[in-house]
């Protein structure tokens, strides 16, 4: 598994260094600028996959801040995908663009080979450790029942490569696309944890974007590229399966919207994902 190593890695938030920690790290170049690696493992159809493309961009923004802010968490990303990156060394620039109390905002921009790929948004502070006053989340249980899918062991396993870092698994019920059938809406639950670590915030943005397209619950199959993904971190997630449950509101034309609700093992909402995405044709 490809990474960059060294003694003046950003490990902003980062436990040990498993499978996820590692391929995601980040090292400082001086001037805001820092270098990575995208990998093989943690992708998907052979593109690095969107939410790792954002916990990345979240260790940035949170390492760049980090010397107005230190111990910062990431609270909100907001990415614009202008086209895929490829494998290898990439190069993300900084600019800290508000350095509050409460706040701070750090543009981020992840180019490779002269071209900028991904821009974004980090907004870093400190996480909430108090429980919620209110909240209204979907009902899945804390582990995936004995029905649910490994998704290691379906035939998107092949294109589906973050698995090899991840344990996922699929409520197969109203996943009717495994079957055929065209009938289910599009919504889609799953757990995931990442392998020989603890989850933390940066692997929250991550399974924020985990689920297959929930449009092949229509009998839409084939890349579903994401235009654009803003994810809200909302508490410091304690260890355990995450569950997750993506709802769609609507699909029109080639469109459609992905919401992605993320609970911790203990039953707090520790993320919030919102993209628009292309569709493959029926």
């Amino acid at each position: 598994m490809s990474s960059l190593a060294g003694h003046g890695d950003a490990r902003a938030g980062q436990g040990s260094a498993g499978p996820f920690t590692t391929a995601s790290r980040v090292r400082p170049l001086g001037d805001g600028t820092f270098a990575a690696t995208l990998p093989a493992p943690w992708t998907i159809g052979g593109k690095p996959h969107g939410g790792f493309l954002l916990a990345m961009l979240a260790r940035v923004g949170v390492a760049a801040a980090g010397a107005g802010s230190p111990g910062a968490d990431p609270l909100t990303v907001t990415a614009h995908f202008l086209r895929a990156p490829e494998l290898g060394p990439v190069l993300l620039r900084t600019e800290i663009r508000k350095n509050g109390r409460q706040t701070t905002v750090v543009s981020v921009q992840l180019e490779q080979r002269g071209q900028s790929c991904v821009e974004g948004v980090v907004t870093t502070g400190r996480l909430p450790r108090e429980r919620a006053a209110w909240s209204d989340l979907p009902n899945l249980p804390a582990e995936p029942p004995g029905n649910a899918l490994d998704m290691a062991s379906l035939p998107l396993a092949s294109v589906f490569r973050l698995i090899e870092g991840c344990d996922v698994r699929l409520d197969p019920n109203g996943a009717g696309f495994l079957h055929g059938q065209t009938s289910d809406p599009p919504r889609l639950r799953l757990w995931a944890r990442p392998r020989n670590e603890q989850v933390d915030p940066y692997f929250a943005l991550l399974v924020g974007d985990i689920s297959p397209p929930v449009t092949f619950n229509l009998g839409r199959f084939g890349w579903s590229p994401t235009v654009q993904l803003t994810a809200l971190l909302r508490s410091r997630p304690a260890p355990g399966w995450l569950r997750i449950q993506v709802d769609c509101k609507a699909v029109h034309g080639p469109w459609f919207d992905a919401d992605a609700t993320v609970v911790d093992a203990t039953g707090r909402l520790v993320c919030q994902a919102r993209q628009l995405a292309l569709s493959a044709k029926p």
